[in-house]
């Protein structure tokens, strides 16, 4: 059945030309950089729903961004569209409770992040939205189940996913000029900075919430003192 649906989708790009479109790096380029507008919000669209639904990967988006717009407007409207899909995510969580976020949030991810409900824990939300190989959209759910504000999740999850929105517009602009040596120069240092942060990313994830522990204790501690008379 794969096979057919595969053989069939083919056929159609064949005989419309569409394949022909796809092949072409600057016959995509014209096309897209001609919906104008519309590709502005296509590209908004796609980045909000991976960050909602996840049909593609973020770093798919990422990349088409800035092979089409470069790596300033790319990152703008990259950025635009996970602010836009990570808001949405945070606000459903938020509203509609646990029983919405088990659909999207697998119950491992659940129990890993626990921590992050019993305080609002800003400063260290934000280290992981920097750290490589955290499922940030999964954050996006579970902070909505804490005590953080929304304007307080807006600006974290805004600063801390700009620095990979940054590289991967630069990485679609580099395909975009032709510039491979350049791309697979930020290629490399990428998988080299991902591969250590894996490396060591349970390490860091557990030094962050033993940090993130004695935080919560001391605040405790100093509350319970004030109100000793």
């Amino acid at each position: 059945m794969l096979i057919v649906i595969i053989g069939g989708l083919a056929l159609v790009l064949y005989e419309t030309g569409l394949i022909r479109l796809f092949c072409s790096k600057q016959r995509l380029l014209h096309f897209l950089q001609s919906l104008g507008p519309w590709g502005f919000a296509g590209l908004i669209v796609l980045q909000a729903l991976q960050v909602i639904l996840a049909p593609i990967p973020g770093e798919v988006t990422g990349l088409w961004g800035g092979f089409v717009y470069g790596p300033l407007l790319g990152t703008l409207l990259s950025t635009i569209g996970l602010t836009i899909g990570s808001y949405v995510a945070f606000a459903l969580a938020r509203f509609f409770g646990r029983p919405l976020v088990k659909k999207f949030v697998p119950e491992p991810a659940l129990k890993r992040f626990d921590y992050l409900l019993h305080q609002k824990g800003a400063f260290l939300a934000f280290l992981l939205f920097l750290i490589p190989g955290i499922p940030k959209d999964y954050l996006c759910y579970i902070l909505g189940l804490g005590q953080l504000s929304t304007l307080e999740f807006m600006a974290i999850g805004g600063a801390g996913r700009l620095f990979g929105t940054i590289l991967l517009s630069f990485g679609g602009n580099f395909i975009r000029l032709d510039q491979y040596g350049n791309f697979f120069i930020l290629l490399g240092v990428a998988v080299i900075v991902v591969l250590a942060t894996i490396a060591y990313k349970d390490r860091l994830e557990r030094l962050l919430r033993e940090w993130h522990e004695r935080s919560r204790r001391k605040e405790v501690s100093e509350a319970v003192r004030i109100d000793i008379p």
